[in-house]
């Protein structure tokens, strides 16, 4: 952002002056709310599948990392960066068609660290994975 440039009112708007990464960008994954406490973003099935024709796990993952780093750098605020230091994913059942959709929690917002659990659902509302994250936050001068 320029000096000319307001500062993000919301956290999509935060997000739109940011980007999501190229990797996110790939998959599909679009973030419908963004906030510290809680974050809400889809991706698409189709293209990010095993040979099987299931939802990747590792695609599960990037939408879960997506979806908790993102939320843990909007709590992390200006100066500051949050890195992921821990990720781990249970997959519980398999979409095979439609969208998926994350919805990140926080379960702790600290000064250091931030943790989120998030819970990705296919479009009948069943848990396919539950991903929690660990990001370390760090100030960007030191």
């Amino acid at each position: 952002m320029t000096a000319n440039t307001p500062a993000p009112t919301t956290g999509i708007d935060w997000l739109r002056a940011r980007g999501i990464g190229a990797l996110a960008e790939r998959m599909g994954v679009e973030f419908t709310e963004l906030s510290a406490e809680r974050s809400v973003a889809t991706m698409p099935v189709e293209g990010n599948t095993q040979p099987v024709g299931l939802l990747h796990g590792g695609a599960y993952v990037v939408l879960g990392e997506s979806l908790g780093s993102m939320s843990a750098n909007f709590h992390a605020g200006e100066g500051r960066l949050a890195v992921g230091v821990d990720i781990n994913a249970t997959h519980t059942a398999s979409a095979t068609s439609g969208i998926v959709t994350g919805t990140c929690t926080a379960i702790h917002l600290g000064r250091t660290l931030a943790v989120h659990e998030i819970v990705i659902t296919d479009e009948r509302g069943r848990r396919c994975s539950t991903v929690r994250i660990t990001n370390l936050i760090k100030d960007l001068a030191g």
